[in-house]
């Protein structure tokens, strides 16, 4: 079978450059036919391309989303028959629509034993706003089309300019992958599993979270202890429980990768439940933090009614002091509601480290790693305040 990816962008926003480390990086052990259709603007340099025994069939025929339909799609199985490549990638016209190149790929595929792979739009994070106001149908088809959006100029542009853009592509494109990390500080193996895998973290905490909760039904069910760290008296439901840092010793040496576990009990009635932006109606009385209602049957509650997923993409750069602050309180505390589960990946002050995060209730750890396509947090758990773990997370 022949994967199809097609890289799209409007003219200048940094094509060429993401190809070529594909291409250099990535699949430099496939046998891969790189189509060009390009309208006024320089192709990728010759010489580089004849130099990775890579064939060329360009077609300069005039504007992609014009003459694409007929003639593109019948260049495009030429291709195919002739050489069949592991891997095609198209390289449309920066001003062409990536709609109707996807539907000349998907023709194709229904005759031929090929895939449409991804489909992935550069975009030039200090042109985004200009982009979209003046160029409208053009630029905003690569856009809510895209599988994986790559922000280029990331490294020059001001953050506050780079989040604006990032806010204005998730108004129209919410499920698209958003890569904010400059492209130099990632490898070209990186970049192609970002466009090839689909990001399933909240996917996978939430599943998680929903066997834990299951779990706890199970124990409690029998008069067990649930795996949540907080220990419950289901004949007197006394949670008069206490949390104090004064009267114990944290040692969170989280650099050799250790977990802290002080054992604590929290007392989760102190907060206010009714501060919450929570799509469950708990009317048959409070719950802890491991989402459990200690009045009523356990089995009259399910994990995906009791649990919201949050999440937040384009995090800054943090200290880790600072992050273990607020870690430490999403583990022991109740300040950000009652959190099952929390993980995520930020960028360190230093350039090129990044701090990778995984919290469960009075435990987690961190870790220094390689780094992620953009800084990213999520967390699973009941009454989530959104607008404190905005601002915790240094978005006000």
């Amino acid at each position: 079978m022949t994967k199809i990816d097609i890289i799209s962008g409007f003219l200048g926003a940094g094509k060429t450059t993401f190809i070529k480390k594909l291409l250099e990086e990535a699949i430099a052990s496939e046998q891969v036919v790189l189509i060009e259709n390009e309208f006024g603007e320089i192709g990728i340099d010759g010489g580089f391309l004849k130099d990775s025994g890579i064939e060329i069939r360009e077609m300069n025929s005039g504007c992609i989303c014009c003459s694409l339909v007929g003639d593109f799609g019948k260049s495009l199985e030429e291709v195919l028959v002739k050489y069949k490549p592991d891997r095609v990638v198209i390289e449309p016209s920066g001003v062409g629509k990536l709609s109707d190149v996807m539907k000349a790929v998907r023709d194709v595929a229904s005759d031929l034993d090929v895939v449409l792979n991804s489909a992935v739009t550069i975009v030039d994070a200090s042109k985004c706003k200009m982009y979209m106001k003046n160029f409208g149908e053009f630029f905003n088809n690569q856009i809510d089309f895209a599988g994986t959006i790559v922000f280029s100029r990331t490294d020059v542009a001001p953050s506050a300019k780079v989040q604006a853009a990032v806010d204005m592509i998730r108004s129209r494109n919410e499920k698209a992958i958003i890569v904010t990390t400059p492209s130099s500080q990632l490898t070209g193996a990186q970049l192609l599993e970002i466009i090839e895998k689909p990001d399933t973290m909240e996917e996978e905490l939430m599943a998680e979270a929903m066997k834990t909760f299951e779990e706890h039904h199970h124990h409690h069910d029998h008069g067990e202890h649930c795996g949540c760290g907080h220990d419950h008296d289901h004949h007197e439901h006394d949670h008069d429980h206490e949390h104090d840092h004064h009267e114990h010793d944290h040692h969170h040496d989280h650099d050799h990768g250790e977990h802290c576990s002080c054992g604590h009990n929290h007392d989760h009635h102190d907060h206010d439940h009714h501060e919450h932006d929570h799509h469950h109606d708990h009317d048959h009385g409070e719950h802890c933090g491991c989402g459990h209602d200690h009045e009523h049957d356990h089995h009259h509650h399910h994990a995906d009614e009791v649990f919201t997923s949050w999440g937040l993409e384009h995090v800054g750069p943090c200290k880790k002091e600072d992050l273990e602050a607020v870690l430490d309180e999403l583990a022991y505390g109740a300040s950000y509601g009652d959190v099952l589960r929390a993980k995520g990946m930020v960028p360190g002050e230093e350039e090129g480290q990044w701090y990778y995060f995984d919290l469960v209730p009075e435990e987690y750890e961190i870790r220094i790693g390689n780094p992620e396509y953009t800084g990213k947090v999520c967390v699973i758990g009941a009454n989530l305040k959104e607008e404190e773990l905005k601002k915790a997370f240094g978005r006000s």
